[in-house]
Order: structure tokens, then C-alpha cells, then sequence
């Protein structure tokens, strides 16, 4: 008969574990200015053994591990892994443009954040993009940072300059354009996504 392999973890490697644990739900918390009283009623954890997670002492169930992660909005793995590095530069080419038409979209935020998407966008001369209606609730803010840009929602038109901005919803049909035929417009765009009603 052959064994099952199994896989055994040293008392050394859970120690690890569980400093990793520590150390990244103190980060995850004092990022967001919460207290551990604060954190423990969101989560619906118990406020002294949010404070031994803390402390390195715990040995979580999953699902108070679940209930951290649900918190913080993380994934169980970004809990227990290594903490991460306070700062990471992300060259120019890492960060991918997209390209539509005469259009360019880079985000401004390297990093997938839930709900909220931010993009730089440079519209060629006389150059348009249509935007996609979003889930309903959805708002977007655009600012205009050079050149000219048009935006058309809902049979309404606006026209922004350098500095201008607009909020509308994101949910209904809406194109940018830059009626300059000679130069090029930059705008911001943010996003802030309404959660799905499924």
C-alpha cells in the first residue's frame, strides 16, 4: 500500500506565518486610520481576538481569516504572506496604455483598487473615443488638463478647457472628443463604479 504524502510544516515555518499575519493586519489597519475596535465590528471578529492576530498569538480559523480578509478587502494569501515592501516604483513599461482610435488611456494608479478606476487620456486631433455605460449608479469625473475636450451624454454636450471639470453619470451612453484638429487634449477620468446589482 502506498502513503498519502503529506506535507508537515515546522514549528518555525508557522511562526512565520503567523508574524506575517501580525504584521500585515497591523499595516492593513493603521493604513486605513481604524482602530482594532473599529476593524473587529466590520469584520464581526471578536475585539480580543482581533487583538491576538495582532499580536501573533492567534491561530485563526478560516473564517476569521475570511472575515479579516472581507475587512480589508484582500485576499486571504495577502494576510499570511510576506508583508509587502512599503514602496514599489513601476517603470513607465510596466504600466499599460490602451489604445482606442485616436485615443490613449493610461491608468494613474498602477494597481487594481476595488471600485475605482483612474486613467490619463490623450485624444489625438479631432479624435473621439465612446465610452461604455457602466453599471447603474456609476459616477465619473473628468478633468481637463490641456487642449479641448467634448463631452456628449444623454443629447447634452459640454465643452471643457485647462482645468475644467465634470461629473456625470457613467451609466448612460457618453463619447469624449477633441474638437481641436491640430493639437492633441489630455484629461483625467475617474470612475467610481457602483456595485453590481447581481
Amino acid at each position: 500500500m502506498v502513503g498519502v504524502p503529506t506535507k508537515c510544516y515546522s514549528d518555525s515555518h508557522m511562526d512565520d506565518i503567523r508574524a506575517n499575519l501580525a504584521a500585515n493586519v497591523k499595516r492593513l489597519r493603521e493604513a486605513r486610520g481604524a482602530s482594532q475596535q473599529r476593524m473587529a465590528q466590520l469584520s464581526g471578529i471578536p475585539r480580543p481576538t482581533w487583538a491576538s492576530l495582532e499580536s501573533g498569538s492567534a491561530n485563526p480559523t478560516l473564517t476569521v481569516l475570511h472575515r479579516a480578509s472581507a475587512a480589508f478587502q484582500v485576499s486571504i494569501e495577502e494576510l499570511v504572506g510576506a508583508p509587502r515592501t512599503a514602496a514599489r516604483l513601476f517603470a513607465a513599461g510596466e504600466i499599460r496604455e490602451r489604445k482606442r482610435g485616436g485615443a490613449a488611456l493610461r491608468p494613474l494608479v498602477p494597481e487594481a483598487i476595488p471600485g475605482l478606476e483612474a486613467s490619463r487620456m490623450e485624444l489625438a486631433p479631432g479624435a473621439q473615443l465612446t465610452g461604455v455605460p457602466h453599471t447603474p449608479g456609476t459616477r465619473e469625473y473628468l478633468t481637463c488638463e490641456r487642449g479641448q475636450i467634448e463631452l456628449v451624454a444623454s443629447g447634452e454636450r459640454w465643452s471643457l478647457g485647462p482645468g475644467d471639470a465634470l461629473v456625470f453619470r457613467g451609466d448612460q451612453r457618453h463619447a469624449y472628443r477633441n474638437p481641436d484638429t491640430r493639437r492633441r487634449a489630455v484629461a483625467i477620468t475617474v470612475v467610481c463604479f457602483a456595485p453590481s446589482q447581481a
